[in-house]
């Protein structure tokens, strides 16, 4: 399994609670850029309309742009194909906990791309804080130790 682009400052803005596995909605020339590993998930958010969960916010850039005849829009939403049981789900979520849908990778499954998507919380500044405090410790310990 391939992974294409991560959304590296997703796991320290948010804490995940919970992730699924969706297909993304795609045209031609958006898989072969995403092959490319030219995908931006930073800055990228899910949203809950009508029963069906977008995408909003992903850039991609277009492959060959000498060869598109009409300026893409590169930042459109996208929909994510996922189960009824996973839609409803994820609804319960957000209107009960106040969660957020975060994109956390692009990789391959066989032929398909698929997005990881969490479930989240927004942290708090203090919380952030606590976060880099740990890892600072661990990485001390670790350099004792050895």
């Amino acid at each position: 399994m391939a992974i294409f682009s991560t959304n590296r400052k997703a796991k320290f803005n948010f804490d995940i609670r919970e992730t699924f596995e969706a297909g993304l909605e795609l045209l031609g020339w958006e898989v072969k850029s995403i092959r490319q590993g030219k995908a931006d998930l930073s800055g990228s958010y899910g949203i809950l309309r009508s029963n069906e969960v977008w995408l909003i916010n992903m850039d991609i850039p277009p492959y060959q742009p000498q060869n598109m005849i009409s300026e893409p829009n590169t930042s459109r939403p996208r929909k994510l194909l996922l189960n009824k049981k996973e839609i409803s789900e994820i609804e319960k979520s957000i209107s009960s906990e106040r969660t957020s849908i975060i994109p956390l990778e692009l990789h391959n499954k066989g032929s398909k791309i698929k997005v990881k998507i969490g479930l989240g919380r927004s942290r708090r500044k203090a919380d952030k804080r606590e976060v880099i405090k740990k890892r600072d410790i661990s990485k001390e310990v670790g350099k004792k130790i050895k």
